[in-house]
């Protein structure tokens, strides 16, 4: 792969992506990387044996440029770049809630831009990475898109109206369920266990959980149902969960975070 790609801003989940590609196949000699810190930058040096670089070092001189600082830096790192990015370059943006609009009024005309909304399970290989292309972004440059992303998981395209709702579900959705597995633990320890198991007991019933929903074709009622015998323990918990408005709670959850991201995207840090 000849190519050469630039993350900017390289946190976690960037390190997690180029740690993908490499594996993937990338040469780490096509793989630029910036950082505020030197010393983050040396570090992704002596781990990846990627080349750190200035983000204007960067913009000249990468073929794809994947940005991934917050969404409130994202104005000042593309002041930065702008002047340096030519526009046959593809941009892809990582940051929740900035539309394609917002790099497109503040680069080269007809630069390329690609919308990707992943998440922290790829530092495990198992993201779920959501996207939508700008203006003029064409099917080669979504392909490229999905071949990095690819590395650390599952894509999806979506049109860029729904990267808010997708937004709220997938890109904030690990939380949800650690959140989830936070509490179970503390209600095992309450009824008796040990943290340790626990936390076991729950974790790989949350796996099992995750597989059959990937594998069986059922819908999550019926596998519900399956574990939901008459007047048994399951329905019980369920009349119980019902009755405290955990299903309204997570939609309300979810309409929140979607909000958020809306918010994020007109400017309110």
């Amino acid at each position: 792969m000849s190519q050469k790609v630039a993350v900017l801003g390289t946190g976690k989940i960037g390190e997690a992506l180029l740690s993908g590609m490499i594996r993937a196949g990338w040469a780490p000699a096509d793989l630029l990387v910036t950082a505020r810190r030197r010393e983050r930058a040396e570090e992704l040096r002596a781990r990846h044996g990627v080349t750190p670089v200035t983000n204007a070092e960067a913009a000249k001189t990468a073929d794809t440029l994947i940005l991934t600082v917050k969404p409130q830096d994202m104005g000042v790192l593309l002041d930065e770049l702008a002047p340096h990015i030519p526009a046959d370059r593809l941009v892809i943006s990582g940051a929740a809630g900035i539309p394609t609009s917002f790099f497109e009024a503040r680069l080269a005309a007809g630069t390329p831009v690609v919308r990707v909304m992943t998440n922290t399970p790829a530092l495990v290989d198992q993201a779920m990475s959501v996207i939508s292309p700008g203006s003029h972004a064409t099917e080669a440059h979504l392909s490229h898109a999905e071949e990095i992303f690819g590395a650390v998981g599952k894509t999806l395209r979506v049109p860029e109206s729904q990267q808010d709702a997708c937004t709220a579900l997938s890109g904030s959705g690990p939380a949800y369920f650690f959140y989830l597995v936070e509490a179970m633990t503390d209600a095992g320890i309450l009824l008796g266990l040990p943290r340790d198991k626990a936390h076991e007991l729950i974790v790989q019933s949350a796996i099992g959980a995750a597989v059959m929903l990937r594998d069986s074709g059922e819908h999550p009622v019926k596998l519900r149902e399956n574990v939901s015998s008459p007047a048994g323990t399951t329905i019980n918990a369920i009349r119980e969960l019902e009755n405290h408005g955990v299903r309204a709670a997570l939609i309300a959850a979810l309409e929140a975070a979607r909000d958020r991201s809306r918010e994020l995207a007109s400017g309110n840090n």
